[in-house]
């Protein structure tokens, strides 16, 4: 099998989203739409202009996985729409990694320093992973002015980038 963590533009905003929601909505009943999300239309302004990134890890041609930045200061970013589809999660293929990875490479070579989370207590093997990838779980109280919230968010997480 063939996996290539490619950048993610607006041509590509429908395939992320039937990633996204599905996993979002019917795997773990999170109650949020597309409405909630309207970056997911506007790939390029959203993530890009701001100095931030969107990636995807396609798997054979296929778009099987997802992991977007959001800068939001000269130093801090926030990690936005990690998602893996169901049949290509686990250490097998590393998905999950490779995207984490690209995306903390470039933090690395554009002097980002610190790397922000929000995810949903039900997504247990979420947070699992970012804690094996050395992100401290952090008081919502604890976050930056300026790091944008999502309303179903309740589990926070911090990486200092060396």
């Amino acid at each position: 099998m063939e996996v290539l963590i490619v950048p993610i533009k607006n041509e590509s905003s429908a395939a992320v989203i039937d990633i996204i929601l599905p996993i979002q909505q019917i795997e773990f009943n999170v109650p949020i739409t597309l409405n909630d999300q309207p970056d997911l239309l506007d790939i390029e302004n959203v993530y890009y202009q701001t100095g931030g990134g969107f990636w995807g890890a396609k798997v054979n041609e296929e778009l099987a996985g997802t992991i977007a930045l959001l800068k939001f200061d000269h130093s801090s970013a926030a990690i936005r729409k990690m998602f893996v589809k169901k049949d290509f999660r686990g250490k097998e293929l590393g998905l999950a990694q490779h995207l984490l990875e690209t995306l903390i490479d470039y933090c690395k070579d554009n002097h980002i320093q610190h790397l922000y989370l929000g995810t949903v207590s039900v997504l247990q093997a979420a947070m699992r992973f970012y804690e094996r990838n050395g992100f401290e779980q952090i008081e919502k109280s604890a976050l930056p002015k300026l790091f944008p919230l999502m309303s179903a968010d309740n589990v926070f997480y911090h990486l200092t980038i060396k």
